[in-house]
């Protein structure tokens, strides 16, 4: 991927990255694991596997994701936008194997859709499903 989330997970947030997300039920969209560095996230239904992070230690503390790679391949994943891959990225981490609000990269995820696809009227709550998805509570 050529752009890269800038964020700096912390230590605390990493340990959580590294045990992963797995979907419990049918409106959760990702399966999240680790190996070693390596970060995979795939879609729950299908288990394709769209991202592939590498996580690499900050000098001053915590993890940045150090490259990236993106499935390509238009019959398995539609999308073509870097700038939208990157913050996908990044929102998957933060929203489903975090659980953070993530309020703002919600709202840029959103406008991206409606922008890049032909979606202004499209209510924000379905273009977060349709490509984020919900999280469970536990």
């Amino acid at each position: 991927m050529p752009q890269l989330p800038e964020r700096i997970w912390s230590d605390e947030d990493w340990e959580r990255i590294q045990r992963g997300y797995a979907a419990r039920d049918m409106d959760e969209k990702w399966n999240v694991f680790a190996e070693g560095e390596v970060v995979f996230l795939h879609r729950s239904w299908t288990g394709r596997g769209v991202f592939e992070a590498t996580f690499a230690p900050v000098d001053e503390g915590g993890w940045r994701i150090a490259r990236a790679v993106v499935e390509r391949d238009p019959e398995r994943y539609r999308n073509l936008d870097d700038a939208y891959d990157c913050l996908m990225l990044e929102l998957v981490i933060s929203a489903i194997v975090l659980g953070e609000p993530a309020q703002d990269l919600r709202v840029r995820m959103v406008e991206l859709t409606r922008r890049k696809r032909g979606a202004a009227d499209a209510p924000a709550g379905v273009i977060q499903h349709s490509a984020l998805g919900l999280r469970s509570d536990s």
